[in-house]
């Protein structure tokens, strides 16, 4: 696959779960890039997006009318003060990866986070214990060019095809602590108010 058109980048909506699940279905069933073990229904992955937009940002990237991959923000944990924090996740057409697509996403994403006023995004990624034919270094290499940073290592807890995997969290300030106010503007306002 070869990006020469200019990709668009626009919020999701649920009718577009078919297509986005045909984008994470290799990384539940063929990688262990996702602790999932079974692939969600059209239905559930629609109640996920609907879940996650009503307080956070969830875009798809699309070239000539295709959708290429996707990215959202969701909780880091669901306690009040932790509001200024979230959970980055992105999934990429496969064919896509390597191509300036997750980078684009993802500074959409952090400007837009920032402006609701989240200070600090965080990924939890999978992280292979030696050789693995399921997993590489690549999220982790990604989330580094992007200045995010490692914060902790949880050994062995997570378990797939067989085999032992451990998490890490990596994490970015995208705003200035100083200037935060109580709680965030949730998404399904600031989207409204930015129009």
């Amino acid at each position: 696959m070869n990006l020469n058109h200019s990709i668009e980048l626009r919020p999701a909506t649920p009718a577009d779960a078919p297509r986005l699940l045909e984008i994470y279905r290799p990384y539940v069933e063929k990688t262990a890039i996702s602790f999932e073990l079974v692939l969600p229904t059209p239905a559930d992955f629609c109640d996920r997006i609907r879940a996650i937009m009503d307080r956070y940002p969830y875009y798809v990237a699309e070239s000539s009318g295709e959708i290429l991959g996707y990215a959202y923000a969701s909780a880091f944990i669901h306690r009040e003060a932790y509001d200024h924090s979230v959970e980055m996740s992105i999934y990429l057409d496969q064919a896509a990866c390597g191509q300036g697509l997750g980078r684009a996403i993802y500074e959409r994403l952090e400007r837009d986070l920032a402006a609701m006023g989240v200070t600090n995004a965080n990924a939890c990624i999978a992280y292979p214990v030696g050789e693995d034919p399921y997993l590489t270094m690549n999220s982790v290499d990604f989330h580094k060019h992007l200045g995010y940073r490692m914060v902790g290592r949880f050994h062995k807890c997570g378990h797939k095809f067989g085999r032992w995997y451990d998490m890490v969290w990596m994490e970015k300030m995208i705003a200035d602590h100083r200037q935060v106010k109580e709680g965030i503007i949730p998404w399904s306002q600031w989207i409204r108010a930015s129009d």
